[in-house]
């Protein structure tokens, strides 16, 4: 063998330790991955009661939904008999990697199958997230099969480990923020302080809960839905910003506080395009809609629920001129005998 030949034979062995040694490090940090995704309170006992209605958009395939629930439990539990405080459609486009956030309402006058009308997140409460996914799909002609719940504490550390985020509170907002901390420090065994005056400034997670939680001031709950929504965006900004280590400490922190569906590998599939993904737009839902008392109970009535699925369909998956099932007509007029 010659020399130049010897030296080639050298460095091709040397690239493929390099390579092998490559794919070690990967199937070590999948493996770590698998290991720490295991961490989370997996459930999917009953995706198999899981219902979507006979759907005529082909626009909705090209778009991973999932449902977030925050419950709004004083003992931290992710499971049924807790109402969902907080209900947030994430849609996300398979190609351009975008998202699109919906907040639904809490109060929002719903059919909740086999259960009757009530408001939305009783749903959560009577039946978990296989009720509470059914609910969205048949009343609003959506195809979400995929859940995650998180619960106060996990929110609060999150935002602590991220080192805050900024928001921008208001002199109203003030008072409401610091009532909410002082109930936020017993739910969580924390002792975190007032914040000492309003304005834009970087809050850690009990306050930028607590802010989340506001439901008193102007705008009511459709301002709180809205706070919401501003926290996740704010949590995710912040997020891609982070450092591996700090990625680390947040999963190892949170993971086994939250309540999903997704296993390992749907965690993968989303955590690999982690870099890619944006929050392009965000809304309420519904966007029209009428504030009223009905047999003594307070709701929001969508005005005409077919219409609110026509514009809400446009909004997440830009379909034009959509129309809905039967069965969200079928809701839509009983709540506009309500409304008459």
């Amino acid at each position: 063998m010659s020399i130049k030949q010897n030296k080639r034979k050298k460095r091709r062995s040397r690239l493929i330790l390099f390579i092998d040694l490559f794919l070690l490090i990967i199937l070590l940090g999948i493996g770590y991955f698998f290991f720490m995704t295991s961490k989370t309170q997996f459930n999917n006992s009953v995706d198999d009661s899981i219902v979507v209605n006979d759907l005529d958009n082909d626009d909705i395939g090209g778009y991973r939904n999932i449902a977030i629930f925050g419950v709004d439990s004083r003992d931290n539990a992710l499971e049924k008999s807790t109402h969902s405080d907080t209900i947030v459609i994430a849609s996300i486009n398979r190609k351009t990697k975008d998202i699109k956030l919906v907040s639904v309402y809490r109060d929002t006058y719903v059919d909740i199958p086999d259960k009757g009308f009530n408001k939305i997140n009783a749903a959560y409460f009577k039946g978990g997230y296989a009720l509470a996914l059914n609910t969205l799909n048949t009343n609003f002609d959506l195809n979400i099969k995929e859940y995650v719940t998180v619960n106060f504490n996990a929110v609060c550390k999150v935002i602590d480990l991220l080192g805050g985020i900024t928001l921008d509170i208001t002199d109203e907002e003030l008072k409401y923020v610091n009532g909410y901390t002082k109930e936020l420090n017993k739910i969580n065994g924390t002792n975190v302080g007032k914040l000492k005056s309003a304005g834009t400034q970087v809050v850690n997670g009990t306050h930028a809960t607590a802010y989340a939680r506001i439901r008193y001031t102007a705008g009511g709950d459709f301002k709180r839905a809205e706070r919401q929504r501003i926290v996740i965006e704010k949590i995710f900004e912040a997020a891609k910003k982070t450092d591996l280590l700090t990625i680390n400490s947040i999963v190892n922190e949170i993971f086994p506080q939250i309540a999903t569906n997704l296993d390992s590998i749907d965690m993968l599939s989303l955590a690999k395009d982690i870099l890619s993904y944006n929050i392009t737009d965000e809304s309420g839902f519904p966007f029209e809609k009428q504030a009223d008392y009905y047999k003594k109970v307070s709701y929001v009535f969508p005005i005409d629920l077919s219409a609110n699925v026509t514009k809400l369909h446009e909004f997440l998956f830009d379909t034009e001129n959509y129309v809905p099932t039967t069965k969200v007509q079928s809701v839509s007029d009983e709540i506009k005998g309500i409304l008459q």
